[in-house]
Formats: structure tokens, C-alpha cells, sequence
């Protein structure tokens, strides 16, 4: 039996907000919301977060939505220090959190704030995804990697989910689809087309089997920009318009929005949504690409017209 489509979104305004938007999204009905994070996005820097403070706030303001990091930014962190951080979170919020990692590496000035190299983020990334799932495990972990060295570490108290939060691998690239195949419980790519994500599940799949990896359990994930307009050209454009803002160090998004996001009416979204469905994707978590005052109009279409639709699609 195929598991049952999940939906989420992204908090909305700023960090003063993070309490007023997770009620509204908790509200509407939404199974996961999210936040990413960037510790110096270009230079000069745009206005940015830390995911996990901000998800602890979502977190004391609502019950029952699940706390997705989209995404945690792994080489920043030291595997003990990651470990105590996402158990407290995990735990604080009565097992809901859902830790989605990536790299990054598109600012290569964070990386040099914090003193770290940005060809070494693939190599620490996964050193540190290897010492925090043993250290999840409670038992004292004695590991010896190139960046990160422990002797006879352990934690207490352990994540409330056992035998921990699944960890969602973000990214685009092959070593991110070998990172989820062998390190994550979960693989949550964005800027993909649903053919890259139906060659993605057969990959991930064939890795895990090749490396005897039990991943009947995993979750196929999938990060979605969406704009719902009736035109599809002003669909288009207000996707690039707020994508642009965002990458802006990535120029243009025309070309991206055309091959990579989900945009036009309803029923052309659903369209396109069904597509990745169809892909192998399960657990979609939208980011509503549009002008901040179509933002709520955007979520309340999403959980009142598209979502149904598209579940009536793909039963």
C-alpha cells in the first residue's frame, strides 16, 4: 500500500511572525511546515534565520504540524553540538521534527565568515551525518574522520522519535542522491523536473540495494515552488520576481521557472503536481513564489482547491 500524500509550507513574514504564520499554517490544515537557513547570503548579506531557534518557536505555538528544516546547512555544524540541538528540539516539540539537510555552497562567503572551506562541505557533511546517527543511538561513539574526531561520546536524553528524526536529504547533484541512498531517511530535492525525480528514486533505490541498505521506509520528498495565478504568464513572472530576490546571486529565473516550478491555474498546477506524484514523490512541501500579499491567498487555494485535486488525481 502506497503511503498517503503529505503537504506542507513554508512560514511566512519574519522571524517576529515565525508564532502568528505556524498557527495559520497548523490552521489550515497543512501536515509540515518549514524554514531554511543561511548564516551570510552574499555581501552585502540579505536578512536570514537559523532554522532550528526558529522552528523551536514554531513549535511552542502549535500541536500537531510537523517541523521540517528546509534546509539545515550541515557543514556549519559540529556532529555533537547537532545531535543535542535537533534531540532538544525533537523532544521539546513532542516528536515532530523533521530534520532536512543539504550542503549549500551557492554563498561562498558564509562559508568563509565561519571559517570554513566550501570544497570541504560534501566531505564534513557527511562525517558529520555519520557521527550524529550514532550518537543517536545513545551508545558512546568513538569515530575518526578528517574533520571530526570524538572518543567515547554519548547524549542523554535521547529524540523522542525512534530511533531518531528521519533525516531528508536536499540537492540536486549525484553525491546528494548517494548522500540520501546511504545517510538520509528521506530524499527532499527542489529545483527538479518530475523526469529527474523519477531517475533520482531509481538511483537512490539501486545504491541502498547495492550497499544491503533497508530503505522500505523512506520518504520521498519533493521541495516545490508554486505560483497560482490564472495566466500563466503572470504566474511565471511572479515566480521569477520572488525567486530572483532570493537567489539573486543566481541571476535571472525565467528559464528555471519555465523548467522547474509549478505554475499557472489551478488546474495546470495540479497538472504538474500530479507529474511528480506519478514520479514517486509523497511528501511535497511548497514554497508559494508570489508577492507577499498573495501569500495567504496562495495557501488557502493550495489547501482548498489544489490539494484536494490532486488527491482525487492520483487515487
Amino acid at each position: 500500500m502506497e503511503p498517503r500524500l503529505r503537504f506542507g509550507t513554508g512560514l511566512m513574514g519574519g522571524d517576529s511572525e515565525t508564532a502568528s504564520s505556524a498557527r495559520n499554517l497548523e490552521g489550515l490544515g497543512f501536515d509540515f511546515l518549514s524554514t531554511g537557513e543561511h548564516f551570510m547570503r552574499g555581501d552585502p548579506p540579505t536578512p536570514t534565520s537559523v532554522s532550528l531557534p526558529v522552528l523551536a518557536v514554531a513549535a511552542g505555538a502549535t500541536e500537531r504540524i510537523r517541523l521540517v528544516s528546509s534546509i539545515l546547512l550541515v557543514p556549519f555544524y559540529h556532529p555533537t553540538v547537532l545531535a543535542k540541538l535537533t534531540t532538544t528540539l525533537d523532544r521539546a516539540s513532542n516528536g515532530r521534527l523533521t530534520l532536512g539537510i543539504g550542503v549549500g555552497g551557492e554563498f561562498p562567503v558564509e562559508f568563509e565568515a565561519a571559517g570554513l572551506n566550501v570544497k570541504q562541505r560534501g566531505r564534513r557533511s557527511n562525517e558529520c551525518l555519520e557521527a550524529l546517527r550514532a550518537l543517536w543511538t545513545g551508545e558512546r561513539v568513538d569515530y575518526e574522520g578528517r574533520h571530526f574526531q570524538l572518543d567515547g561520546v554519548s547524549i542523554n536524553p535521547l529524540p523522542a522519535q525512534q530511533p531518531h528524526p528521519p533525516i531528508w536529504v536536499a540537492g540536486r547533484r549525484d553525491a546528494a542522491i548517494r548522500r540520501a541512498a546511504l545517510l538520509g531517511d528521506g530524499w527532499y530535492p527542489y529545483f527538479y523536473s518530475p523526469e529527474l525525480y523519477r531517475d533520482s528514486v531509481s538511483k537512490i533505490r539501486q545504491i541502498a540495494s547495492d550497499e544491503d541498505r533497508d530503505i522500505s521506509g523512506f520518504d520521498w520528498a519533493f521541495y516545490s515552488f508554486i505560483s497560482i495565478y490564472p495566466d500563466e504568464e503572470d504566474a511565471a513572472r511572479a515566480a521569477a520576481a520572488a525567486l530572483g530576490g532570493r537567489y539573486s546571486s543566481q541571476g535571472s529565473f525565467m528559464n528555471v521557472v519555465r523548467r522547474y516550478c509549478v505554475f499557472g491555474s489551478v488546474e495546470a498546477c495540479v497538472e504538474r503536481l500530479k507529474e511528480y506524484v506519478d514520479a514517486g514523490a509523497r511528501d511535497i512541501v511548497f514554497s508559494v513564489s508570489c508577492p507577499p500579499e498573495d501569500r495567504q491567498r496562495h495557501l488557502e487555494q493550495l489547501v482548498g482547491e489544489v490539494i484536494p485535486r490532486l488527491r482525487e488525481a492520483t487515487e
